[in-house]
């Protein structure tokens, strides 16, 4: 099995800060995380000034009052910024990724060497911007929270026509955090099947249970919010995963490839030694005279070091005994 992709999502978790944004880096490398992502974006760019905030987020900030737009420039990064996280990450070992939120951002990331196109799932029906990332020569991985099928069919086969040949598309539920009865884990199964590509799965549930579940189902990139402190203030900490909890999730990932193995249905090594000892083996249950015809009442099964597997019995009924037999002794023909 092919090792899974794992995303540490920073988000916006840095509060507007840089020396929480490195902290993040840290933790996501520290909890064996592949890589680290962030948002990038221009609020003005982006929002109006008269938006409100989504729901999660007003009840998660307890600002009902709050715009988006004063939300998202509290929690904006410059471009500067990100190149100082960026070079951050060289320096650590860790993968830089960012969401871009238009093609500019896009361009600007991608000019800072990142490998990959993450596109969130606001932006599933963004054409410009799906038409930017397709035409890029990066993979893309594609959210696609409040979506139908058939949308994301369409910017599945937007990225396409722009000449992305490298598309995973994440199945994803957009609420902060987010119930289990509405994570629909069968759906990212449906989505691989209706366009036969990698697929993958970006959590906002609370706890580690069902990252490992989609693992387990076949994601190949997993997506999971990271904070340094879930009861920080911010939109999307209640969300998050401490550190500890994140490293958690990760073993509990790679014992799970491991365990997937290849299919075959044989016993290994271990097995092997130790059926010698537990499988049960044809024995006398009394003794049997030579040349006498063996019945089923003059057998046993029992755990013997020696002797004809269990499975034998029908050649051994109805055959005439080689030799003597004592009680418990080995069968052999």
């Amino acid at each position: 099995m092919t090792e899974t992709f794992i995303i540490a999502e920073a988000g916006v978790n840095h509060n507007g800060r840089m020396d929480l944004a490195f902290k993040l880096c840290d933790a996501a490398r520290a909890a064996g995380a592949d890589a680290v992502k962030f948002q990038t974006w221009v609020t003005e760019k982006i929002v109006t000034s008269d938006t409100r905030m989504a729901d999660y987020q007003q009840r998660n900030l307890g600002e009902a009052e709050l715009s988006q737009y004063d939300m998202l420039k509290s929690l904006e990064l410059s471009y500067s910024q990100f190149g100082e996280i960026k070079r951050y990450c060289d320096s650590i070992g860790m993968v830089f990724l960012s969401t871009g939120d238009n093609p500019e951002d896009l361009e600007f990331l991608l000019g800072l060497g990142m490998p990959m196109v993450k596109l969130g799932s606001g932006d599933l029906s963004n054409i410009p911007l799906l038409r930017y990332a397709g035409g890029c020569g990066r993979p893309v991985l594609l959210s696609t929270g409040m979506s139908s099928m058939q949308e994301v069919r369409m910017a599945y086969d937007e990225l396409r026509r722009a000449g992305c040949k490298d598309i995973t598309v994440l199945h994803c539920t957009t609420n902060y955090p987010c119930p289990p009865e509405e994570v629909n884990l069968r759906a990212m199964l449906s989505i691989r099947e209706e366009l036969g590509c990698p697929v993958g799965y970006s959590d906002h549930t609370l706890g580690m249970e069902i990252p490992v579940a989609a693992v387990a189902m076949g994601a190949s990139v997993i997506e999971k919010h990271l904070t340094l402190d879930r009861t920080m203030e911010g939109p999307d900490h209640p969300a998050s995963m401490e550190p500890g909890e994140f490293a958690m999730m990760v073993r509990g990932i790679r014992n799970i490839e491991k365990a997937m193995g290849d299919g075959v249905k044989r016993p290994n090594r271990s097995e092997e030694v130790i059926s010698a000892s537990v499988r049960k083996k044809i024995v006398a249950a009394r003794p049997i005279p030579a040349g006498t015809v063996i019945t089923e009442s003059m057998l046993a099964l029992k755990r013997s070091p020696q002797g004809m597997d269990a499975w034998q019995w029908d050649r051994v009924v109805g055959s005439a005994a080689a030799r003597d037999y004592d009680t418990d002794e080995a069968i052999s023909l």
